[in-house]
Formats: structure tokens, C-alpha cells, sequence
């Protein structure tokens, strides 16, 4: 469609180009002419551009669209059952007898010898002192003092204010702004840096000798004797009694419980999980063809795999655990008390005072004299040179904008609150303490320490080894052998006939309707816009020709 449009275009572009070159004639013909004549020229042609709107006959392809059908095969699955052999393996239970060995321990007593130690108490009486804290009553007075309270009325005149309100003129000032430029002076410092001589004070050290005069506390030994008593320990025979367990073997009989595993047959409800293969038939989008048009949906055979869910019974062998009472001998150790008598060694202690000699440190204070060096420190005054920034005041002025508040006076009417004084008076009780003495008695007991003297039974104990005889019970393994029964699962070959789904394919003719954009050649009429160049009558006067 451009290129049509160019190809239009090119003959105006001619014909502008022709009228340019024609007012340039011109207007070399007219520049002569009024240099012959030297008078007016009077009219002459110009040609002017002017659009023309034309209709032009154009070729363009349009399309149509028409309706087609087209026959295709689709093969379906038809579904048949076929009933099918297969041999499978099932486990049947079998009892069977078996003999098997287990091991027995058996008790095998055995007489030993033991030496052990007992230890035989035996009674000793000791003096014993201990000291009693034994209570003293003591009565004593004493005297306090009791503040009691008095009670007593008294009368008081207080002054109240009583408010009331009164209306009063008051003269209130109110600040109004006013701007006003003003021209300011204001000083500047400025830095600057001078060389400063500057004393400084330096403290340097100085050493001085002192003498002090200190104490020191001198160690010396001294001998004292003192008194103490010593616990002398003696030996005395005393006849003590005491009991002793004498064992005795004795054999008793009782039962025990045997715990034997019972085969027992049981049914058992198993889910078992299975399924088949199903074909499903489902539709497919057509998609488009190559020339861009939408095809029908297409019919698709799908697999889809159908899980079921049986219940089966099937034979479980369990074990039962029973219990059997078995008879059985064994053999018990006892002890039976008899009592004996001995003579037993019993330690006592007398009390014997001796007498010791020990040192004693002590020390005495001794005055000494010591010399130490003592620092000082004395000031000396020295000088340096420093720099110091020092400022100058400098003047410099500027314009600002000041804004002034002028007062001015204004009245208004406002509620003053005023109090006036009245009297009144009013009774109250005042509750004062008198301070009174008085006197009470108290018991105070006191605890007084008292020495007794007691005697105590003290019990000791003496080592003494003897021997007994005592029996030990072993467990002694045996190997014995008994017959079991017991539940094998014997595998069997077993036929079991089952349904298949077979599925065959089937051709089937269809037809399907699609839409088609056909295409042909039209001729239309366009408006073109086109330049014509138009001849027109245009006055020329002297001053073109010069």
C-alpha cells in the first residue's frame, strides 16, 4: 500500500519541479522586459500549488471464510474378558514332632567350713562428773514512768474568708507589632598571633636525711610448770553371758511354677491389596493446523490403573504360653539360740596427777633509732616564650528589618473575686499526757552451775573368732531330651483360575467440520490528495523590475 502511494506521488514531484523552473523564466523575462520598456509591466501568469483530491483504483487481497469437513479414522478399544489359569504356591500348615535338648540345673548342696569373728559385748560401771546448771529465783523493783492521757475542752476564735464577686473597669495594654529598618554597627574579632614571654614555675626535687626512733618488740622465753591429770588405763576379769547361733540344716518340699509353649491354630482376616489396568477414553485438544486454523478435539484410550481391596481368612498358628505346678525337695539352713558364759578383760581408768614443765614466749618493748632519706620538692621559677592568638576588635555595619511592639491602652469590664474577713469561733478537746511513776516487782532467775557426781553403765566389746559349718547350694547343668510338636508351613502348587480385561482396537471413520480463510484479489477506489499547479493572473508593477 506505501509503495502505491509513492508511485503517486512521483508524477506531483515532476510537476512541481516544471513550475519552479517556470517562475524563474519569468522572472527573467519580466526583468528584461522592464529594462527595454522602463515602464510598468502590467499582469503576468504565476503558477501556484493547489492539492486536488482524485480517486485512484487500488488492488488488495481480502479474505473470506468457508467452511470445509475432512473424514479421519480414530480406532477405539473395545474391552473383552478372558478367564485365564495360573498356578500359585500356598503355605498349609503340617504338626510335626520333634526331639529336642534343653538343659537342666539341678541343686547339688555342698558342705563348707568358715571362721568368723563375733564381737561379745560385756558391761562396765564408770564414774562419771557432769555439772547441772540449777535455776535461782531473785525478786527485784523497779520504777517507771507512765505517761497517761488527760483529756481537756478548749475554745478557739478563727477568721474565715467569705467570697463575693465584683464587676471592675480594667485598663489592659496590648503589644502591636511595628517593623522598622534600622542600620547597625557591630564589632568583629579578629585573630591574630603574638609571640608572649611566660614564667612558669618547675618543682625540683631535693633529698634530705632524717633520723626516727621507732619500737621493736623483743622475743624472750620463760619456764612455767603446771598440774594435769592423766587417765591410767588397768585390767580387770569380769563373767559375761551372750547367746550364739547354732545352724542346722533342715529339708523342706514345695512347688514351682513351669511356664511350656502350646501350639494353637487360629483363623486371621488379611486385606489383601490388588488391581487391574483399565482403559479410559478422553478427549484431546485438536490444536491448529498449518494454516493457523483450530482442529476438532480428538478422542485418546488411557490407561488407569484400578486398585481393589479383598478380605481373606487365612490359617495363623500362635503359641500359648501355660503353666504347670512341679513338685520339688530343697534344703534350708536355719539357726537355733543357745546361751553360754565367758570371762571377759574390761578396761577401766584411774585418774593420777603428774606434773610438766614448758616454755613460754614472750616479749618485751626495745626502742631503736633509724635514718631514711626524705624527697622534697622546691619550686624554681623559669621562662619561655609562647604563642598567643590574641583578637582585635574591628567595626563593621549592616541593614536589618527590626520589629518593634508598641503598646496600646485598652478597657474592658471584668468579675473580680474578693474575700471579706468574718469571725467565728469553734470548741475542741486537747488530749494531753501527764507523766506518772509507778512501781512493779519481777522475778529474775538466774541459772547457778552444780557439780555431781553419777555412775554409768559402759558397754564394750571384745573379738572373739569362732568356726561353723554352713551348706552351699550349686546349680549343676544336665542335658535332657523331649519330644515337641511343632507347626511347619509346607509349600503347595495350587491352580486358580482369574478374569482379564483384554482390550481390542477398533477403526472407526469420523468427520469433522473446520473453518478455512480463503483469499482474492478486490479493486477498490481511494482518495488520493494530489499537487496541481494552477496558472494565475498576478499584477507586476515598477518595482519588480528593478
Amino acid at each position: 500500500m506505501i509503495r502505491k502511494v509513492l508511485f503517486g506521488l512521483v508524477p506531483t514531484v515532476a510537476v512541481m519541479a516544471m513550475c519552479t523552473s517556470a517562475l524563474a523564466g519569468d522572472c527573467g523575462a519580466c526583468k528584461s522586459g522592464c529594462v527595454e520598456a522602463g515602464a510598468a509591466c502590467g499582469t503576468k501568469t504565476v503558477y501556484q500549488r493547489q492539492y486536488v483530491t482524485e480517486m485512484r483504483p487500488v488492488t488488495c487481497t481480502e479474505y473470506t471464510t468457508e467452511t470445509r469437513e475432512r473424514t479421519y479414522t480414530v480406532n477405539k478399544r473395545v474391552a473383552r474378558t478372558e478367564e485365564k489359569t495360573r498356578t500359585i504356591t500356598v503355605q498349609v500348615p503340617e504338626t510335626r514332632s520333634k526331639t529336642v535338648n534343653y538343659t537342666v540345673n539341678k541343686n547339688v548342696v555342698e558342705t563348707k567350713t568358715a571362721e568368723y569373728t563375733v564381737q561379745v559385748p560385756y558391761t562396765e560401771e564408770v564414774e562419771q562428773t557432769y555439772t547441772v546448771c540449777v535455776p535461782v529465783k531473785e525478786e527485784k523493783t523497779a520504777t517507771y514512768t507512765v505517761m497517761v492521757p488527760k483529756k481537756e475542752e478548749k475554745t478557739s476564735t478563727y477568721t474565715v474568708q467569705v467570697p463575693y464577686t465584683e464587676q471592675v473597669e480594667q485598663t489592659y495594654t496590648v503589644c502591636v507589632p511595628v517593623k522598622e529598618e534600622k542600620v547597625s554597627t557591630y564589632t568583629v574579632q579578629v585573630p591574630y598571633t603574638e609571640e608572649v614571654e611566660q614564667t612558669y614555675t618547675v618543682n625540683v626535687p631535693v633529698k634530705e636525711e632524717k633520723t626516727a626512733t621507732y619500737t621493736v618488740m623483743v622475743p624472750y622465753t620463760e619456764e612455767k610448770t603446771a598440774t594435769y591429770t592423766v587417765k591410767v588405763p588397768y585390767t580387770e576379769q569380769v563373767e559375761q553371758k551372750f547367746s550364739v547361733n547354732v545352724p542346722y540344716t533342715e529339708e523342706m518340699s514345695g512347688t514351682r511354677k513351669v511356664q511350656k509353649r502350646v501350639a494353637v491354630q487360629t483363623m486371621k482376616t488379611v486385606q489383601v491389596r490388588g488391581g487391574s489396568w483399565q482403559t479410559e477414553m478422553v478427549e484431546v485438544a485438536g490444536g491448529t493446523d498449518a494454516g493457523g486454523c483450530p482442529c476438532p478435539p480428538k478422542m485418546c484410550c488411557k490407561r488407569v490403573w484400578v486398585p481393589t481391596c479383598e478380605t481373606k481368612e487365612i490359617p495363623c498358628t500362635s503359641y500359648q504360653c501355660t503353666t504347670e505346678d512341679v513338685p520339688y525337695t530343697y534344703t534350708v539352713s536355719k539357726c537355733r539360740q543357745e546361751e553360754r558364759s565367758r570371762m571377759v578383760n574390761v578396761s577401766k581408768c584411774r585418774d593420777e596427777e603428774r606434773t610438766r614443765t614448758y616454755t613460754v614466749s614472750k616479749c618485751r618493748p626495745e626502742e631503736r633509732t633509724r635514718t631514711y632519706t626524705v624527697t622534697k620538692c622546691v619550686p624554681e621559677t623559669k621562662t619561655r616564650k609562647v604563642s598567643v592568638t590574641k583578637c582585635r576588635a574591628e567595626e563593621k555595619t549592616r541593614t536589618c528589618t527590626v520589629t518593634k511592639m508598641v503598646n496600646e491602652t485598652k478597657t474592658r469590664m471584668v468579675s473580680v473575686t474578693k474575700c471579706r474577713p468574718e469571725e467565728k469561733t469553734r470548741t475542741y478537746t486537747v488530749t494531753t499526757c501527764v507523766p506518772e511513776e509507778r512501781t512493779r516487782s519481777y522475778t529474775v532467775t538466774k541459772m547457778v552451775n552444780e557439780t555431781k557426781t553419777r555412775k554409768v553403765n559402759v558397754t564394750k566389746c571384745k573379738s572373739e573368732t569362732k568356726t561353723r559349718e554352713y551348706q552351699v547350694t550349686k546349680c549343676v547343668p544336665e542335658t535332657m531330651t523331649k519330644e515337641v510338636s511343632c507347626t511347619v508351613m509346607v509349600p503347595q502348587q495350587k491352580e486358580v483360575k482369574y478374569t482379564v480385561v483384554a482390550y481390542d482396537c477398533v477403526p472407526e471413520t469420523k468427520t469433522a467440520s473446520y473453518t478455512v480463510r480463503v483469499p482474492h484479489q478486490v479493486t477498490k477506489e481511494v482518495a488520493v490528495k494530489v499537487c496541481r499547479m494552477v496558472a494565475v493572473e498576478v499584477p507586476v508593477t515598477n518595482a519588480c523590475c528593478k
